[in-house]
């Protein structure tokens, strides 16, 4: 009976290391995506990040103040740690997350990480990297840049 206890246990404790090491490419960057970010225009640091991964799901995000020109992107990359690098398109906005509020002419977009990706990067002794608001990074693509800057110009002539 103690032996298959221990055998029981062994085999949880291997599952659980192979499904926090197991490699996640949930990045959906595509080759189109990747090749309109190469000239980096628009880039936006975290405001706040929230790292907890011990507390389940949707607790390891970034908060941006991102100005309101960039409401309707049609997607953005977001840089973290260990150069990892995620595409996605926004899915709202709003003008306050936990005791972050937007300013005037600015929203704020909240971006979430996989709690298995931030385990993983915690094993590998990236927490206080992770943990920085600094090395979070939105980035937007440059057309949208030059479409906005002309729109700008074209309303002030």
């Amino acid at each position: 009976m103690r032996r298959t206890i221990i055998y029981g246990l062994i085999f949880l404790f291997s599952l659980l290391i192979v499904i926090i090491l197991w490699p996640v490419n949930d990045s959906n960057c595509s080759l189109v995506n990747l090749l309109s970010l190469k000239k980096q225009n628009s880039q936006i640091q975290a405001t706040q990040v929230v790292v907890k991964p011990w507390q389940g799901e949707h607790h390891v995000y970034g908060i941006f103040r991102v100005p309101d020109e960039y409401k309707e992107p049609n997607f953005f990359m977001l840089t973290i740690p260990d150069n990892r690098k995620y595409c996605s398109r926004p899915f709202g906005y709003s003008q306050s997350y936990d005791d972050v509020f937007a300013e005037p002419g600015t929203h704020l977009i909240k971006h979430f990480i996989r709690s298995r990706i931030a385990v993983k990067m915690i094993f590998q002794g990236l927490y206080s990297q992770l943990n920085n608001p600094k090395n979070w990074t939105l980035t937007f693509p440059s057309s949208l840049h030059r479409e906005i800057n002309q729109q700008y110009h074209n309303g002030q002539q």
